[in-house]
């Protein structure tokens, strides 16, 4: 019957309309004037409640519970909170919901990262611009045991060493930030050498610079690019007016993972060059060499050797496209390339000057009395040092003699420039810096190492060498308290120190440290002692120390010793020992964001590539 209600066991059946008590109820709850009052009724109806049922309601009113305040911002003022974030964390945020996912996407945080690290986002060719040749042919040992490139030490006078997304669901969010915190690749190969490049009827294209000497040399070998590729190009079909719009996360995470490559020590290791291979390789030792990267975005390495010419090589298709010979008469020690331009420095006393692009030499310089062991140049100057003791500056690109920097008291095995100051490095142990617009002797470094420097790298304030005594060393020449040394001078035991020992005979940076507390920069330890000078951690080179770079995270050097050590640049501690890629003296190595090269005595030029299956395109790589 419409409009009657029939009570059984407390359930009330109604036809539509509810009962008077009820909705007078109801409405006295709604009317109640205080909130505490509500609150007390509520809670004893939930006390009232058998426990079971109290987590279903609690999952009920979940939602009503969860205000999301950043979610309700405006994106702006959204923004503006997450941009003070790490990278971790903003994948972090991007687990919590849709809105925070695009929010922790958005392009203007990552370029913020990016920016901060000085990490700029490259419109990639369409070429690649990093896919090194496999190349395997045997390598014997030189004929030759001397190194011109290092004068002699004024305490011994011997010859000792010329040195690489968007987030759709939780599960792929939560694997991108575990490999954003670590990526540790499995793709090590410290030894995979492979086979033979393939011929291909293809003729070369327009494009390619031809060598200029010797004259009369045959043509070209028609080899393409080798089957391995440290990625596939981003765009195989891209147009030359073709543009890809910024992705500056997935720049950020390229970077990371390349960093996490370095840290782990997972690289490729491939030959662009072994003795006689290819046909138009170098003859001989192979003392010096460069990474350069061209306007239009392709990068190239130049080699110098004793045969006598420099040659460039096309990392794409590990071709030599042109080879720079007929002006020097002696071995080719040193190079430089910046700009357009190409500096070779010589044992026949000369530099010479190139313009690359249009294929001539632009000057030669012979002012030395010696070999001339280190040229580098910017835009303002060239600077060159010599066996004669001696460092020469001139102004560029006109190349007009500015100063001859007289103090060293033996030869100057390394020099390095930053805008208007000079670093010099001599075989007396000492390292001078110099005002490059006065030629003005500034500051001296005495006993820098216990025996004669052989390399140094300089990026004000902080200046990189290596020396004959086996060691690197990395001081901020305004602060001698920041620093590190690789020298056995500590070591990190529990052992006490043994009476007799005595520190070595120069003031190291750890000892300079005024009562701080001595650490190994391996393992961390403060509890570190002074050992005798015969004593080598396992933290050092067994020889010559003959090249250092000095990049924005790491440090590496090569060594006589045939190996190739990567060290944090902060701390000193080593990250990384490469071996087994050259069979005799390394004279010279470069690195950049994605791999090492190096080369030496035996005629190879090892490529150790760490973003081997990452795409490195849209990269500036130095």
């Amino acid at each position: 019957m419409a409009g009657t209600y029939l009570a059984d066991e407390g359930y009330i059946e109604s036809d539509g309309e509810p009962s008077t008590a009820t909705v007078s109820s109801n409405q006295g709850i709604l009317d109640m004037n205080s909130v505490d009052e509500r609150e007390e009724l509520v809670y004893r109806l939930l006390a009232s409640l058998p426990r079971s049922r109290l987590a279903a309601v609690q999952k009920r009113i979940a939602g009503h519970l969860q205000f999301d305040i950043i979610g309700r911002l405006p994106a702006e003022i959204s923004l503006q909170i997450f941009s003070h974030l790490t990278a971790v964390t903003l994948l972090q945020c991007a687990l919590v919901n849709r809105r925070w996912q695009t929010l922790a996407n958005d392009q203007s945080l990552w370029m913020k990262l990016c920016r901060a690290r000085n990490w700029e986002w490259r419109q990639p060719s369409r070429i690649h611009p990093f896919d090194s040749p496999l190349i395997h042919h045997g390598a014997g040992e030189a004929n030759d045991s001397d190194d011109e490139g290092m004068g002699d030490s004024d305490e011994d006078g011997d010859g000792n060493g010329d040195s690489e997304l968007i987030i759709n669901d939780v599960e792929a969010a939560k694997a991108e930030l575990t490999l954003m915190q670590a990526e540790l690749d499995s793709g090590f190969a410290s030894t995979s050498f492979t086979g033979p490049p393939v011929l291909d009827p293809t003729p070369l294209t327009s494009g390619t610079r031809y060598t200029i000497y010797p004259k009369g040399s045959p043509g070209r070998s028609r080899l393409k690019a080798y089957a391995r590729h440290s990625a596939p190009p981003v765009l195989k079909t891209l147009g030359s007016t073709s543009y890809i719009t910024p992705d500056y996360k997935l720049l950020y995470q390229t970077h990371m993972k390349l960093y996490n490559r370095f840290l782990s020590s997972s690289y490729r290791l491939s030959a662009l060059q072994t003795r006689g291979a290819p046909s138009n390789a170098h003859t001989n030792t192979i003392y010096c060499l460069q990474l350069y990267t061209y306007p239009s975005g392709i990068q190239v390495l130049f080699t110098g050797s004793r045969d006598r010419t420099v040659r460039e090589w096309n990392l794409t298709t590990g071709l030599v496209e042109r080879v720079i010979g007929g002006v020097h008469s002696g071995s080719v020690l040193s190079i430089c390339v910046h700009g357009g331009y190409l500096a070779s420095a010589g044992s026949d006393r000369r530099v010479a000057v190139w313009d690359l692009e249009k294929n001539k030499l632009f000057k030669v310089l012979s002012d030395h009395l010696d070999s001339v062991l280190c040229v580098r140049f910017d835009e303002e100057r060239l600077v060159s040092c010599s066996k004669d003791h001696t460092v020469r500056t001139y102004s560029f690109p006109d190349l007009t003699p500015q100063f001859v920097l007289y103090a060293h008291r033996a030869a100057v095995n390394a020099v390095s420039i930053s805008k208007n100051l000079i670093a010099s490095g001599s075989g007396d142990k000492s390292i001078k810096l110099w005002d490059a617009k006065t030629g003005k002797l500034l500051r001296t470094f005495d006993n820098h190492h216990s025996r004669g420097i052989a390399s140094i790298d300089f990026r004000p304030p902080h200046i990189l060498t290596g020396s004959s005594d086996k060691h690197l060393r990395l001081v901020n020449m305004n602060n001698l308290q920041q620093g590190w040394s690789t020298s056995p001078e500590y070591r990190y035991d529990s052992h006490a120190p043994p009476p007799d020992v005595d520190p070595l005979p120069f003031p190291s940076v750890a000892a300079v440290l005024s009562g701080s507390r001595l650490m190994c920069h391996v393992c961390g330890s403060e509890n570190v002692h002074p050992v005798p000078p015969s004593v080598h951690g396992p933290c050092v080179h067994a020889d010559l120390v003959r090249s250092v770079v000095l990049g924005e995270d790491f440090v590496v050097s090569g060594s006589y010793d045939l190996s190739i050590k990567v060290w944090d640049r902060k701390t000193g501690g080593m990250i990384a020992d490469l071996t087994g890629g050259h069979t005799a003296r390394i004279f010279c190595i470069g690195f950049d964001r994605t791999k090492i090269v190096s080369c030496g005595e035996d005629q190879r030029i090892c490529i150790w590539d760490f973003s081997h299956g990452i795409d490195t395109s849209f990269l500036h790589l130095s």
